[in-house]
């Protein structure tokens, strides 16, 4: 399976990355700023790290034995099905079926 990622556009206005109208649905759960944890984890610095492992946060034991790290081919398998990619996982989410749009998702995901 191939991932095309898209190029996430900056936001003249805060010189972040724009979100994605598909991050709305995360959004609800998860800051983007590191530290602040909402219902799930901050996704500031995601890329890379370890599944499981943000400090300050109480995973479930799934995801924190589920070996994972972030990156573009995990995330996109999370995403579009995080019951199905770890079973036993608490996060209440069925996933983004829309290709185009967890691509746009994870592309941002890669700039946080």
């Amino acid at each position: 399976m191939a991932i095309v990622l898209t190029v996430t556009p900056i936001d003249p206005a805060t010189a972040q990355p724009a979100r994605p109208p598909a991050f709305a649905q995360c959004a609800g759960c998860h800051s983007t700023q590191a530290g602040k944890t909402l219902f799930g984890p901050s996704l500031a610095g995601v890329s890379g790290r370890r599944a499981g492992t943000l400090p300050g946060y109480a995973y479930s034991p799934a995801i924190k034995a589920s070996g994972l790290t972030w990156n573009a081919k995990t995330l996109d398998r999370w995403l579009t099905s995080p019951k199905k990619t770890v079973p036993g996982t608490k996060m209440p989410f069925n996933g983004v079926q829309d290709p185009k749009s967890r691509a746009q998702v994870i592309a941002y995901l890669l700039t946080l």
